[in-house]
């Protein structure tokens, strides 16, 4: 009860400040970028659940974030669909799509199943990059409309900055109520020990896939959030190095940790905009990165900065 009830004024304070900092904050560039921490955060509490709670590695998360993202241009711009009918469509992509490949990849384990996920994504970005007739190739796709209901549009950062933000929120409490649940239990004894989890009568079959259906799911929604936010995608967004970038937000801010994907991608985020000197050698700045979190604090930042907090605690108290 005091975990549910922690959380819950968390979630309190945490929509109390996204709501004061969208009325305070009225500079474009500040905007945009704190609106693309709310779409990483998404895709970073996606992999979380997955990878952190599950124990499923996944190395080609980003072709949901991309599936999400082309399906919704396409519908949209090609077809002149309404973006919140292509929406659902996006979502079911997305969904159909891992659980066709989650059947025989998620029997796989360990290094296994992360290369297995590799080639996944490495698949889909081919075919953005070599489907130039349906997602304009190497070139990119243009002319995503905005976002609009009936005479409302969210043609303004501010108001797409409330839109984005409210479904990081949402996605906060219903991947804790998750969490909290005994599907949340029984997906954490799958990653302490898969054979213990079946022992104990867990389904890990049906659990594995469901949970990499779900993360799929919300990655989806990022990649929907993202095409109508920049109204411009290529598929250099959703390549493997998206995918590691997806990854180390999640190392990172620390895993098994719903606020820790909010951490990991608020940092990641922000350091290319830090380090524009280094743009070449983005890749090694990333591992440097993640290698120095798993040398010093091995949990993630989170869970470091909690034990860092109690043990100078204990410190006053002594």
């Amino acid at each position: 009860m005091i975990r549910t009830d922690t959380h819950t004024i968390a979630c309190i304070v945490f929509a109390a400040a996204a709501l004061a900092t969208g009325i305070l904050i009225d500079d474009a560039y500040y905007l945009q970028v704190l609106i693309f921490i709310g779409i990483n955060t998404l895709l970073a509490l996606s992999l979380n659940m997955l990878m952190g709670y599950a124990g499923q590695i996944s190395l080609g998360h980003a072709a949901f974030y991309g599936i999400g993202a082309y399906t919704t241009a396409i519908l949209s711009t090609t077809y002149n669909l309404s973006p919140w009918l292509a929406l659902p469509i996006a979502i079911f992509a997305a969904v159909t799509v891992a659980y066709i490949v989650g059947i025989p990849t998620l029997r796989l384990t360990g290094y296994y199943l992360g290369m297995g996920t590799l080639g996944f994504g490495m698949i889909v970005s081919i075919i953005f990059r070599e489907w130039y007739s349906v997602t304009g190739g190497a070139s990119g796709f243009v002319g995503i409309p905005p976002l609009e209901i009936g005479s409302f549009s969210f043609d303004t950062d501010q108001r797409y900055f409330f839109l984005v933000w409210g479904v990081v929120l949402f996605f906060f409490i219903i991947c804790r109520r998750i969490v909290d649940s005994r599907v949340g239990r029984a997906l954490r004894a799958i990653h302490d020990g898969e054979h213990a989890a079946a022992a104990v009568g867990v389904n890990t079959a049906a659990m594995k896939l469901s949970i990499f259906v779900l993360s799929a799911a919300m990655a989806s929604l990022a990649g929907f959030l993202y095409a109508h936010q920049v109204f411009f995608i290529s598929p250099e967004t959703f390549s493997f190095l998206a995918s590691i970038r997806i990854v180390t937000m999640v190392v990172i801010g620390g895993m098994a940790s719903i606020w820790g994907s909010l951490l990991g991608a608020s940092l990641l985020t922000l350091l290319p905009e830090w380090l524009h000197a280094f743009a070449d050698y983005e890749m090694m700045v990333y591992g440097l990165v993640l290698m120095l979190v798993m040398i010093f604090l091995p949990q993630g930042l989170t869970r470091g900065i909690i034990d860092l907090y109690e043990k100078s605690r204990k410190n006053r108290n002594k």
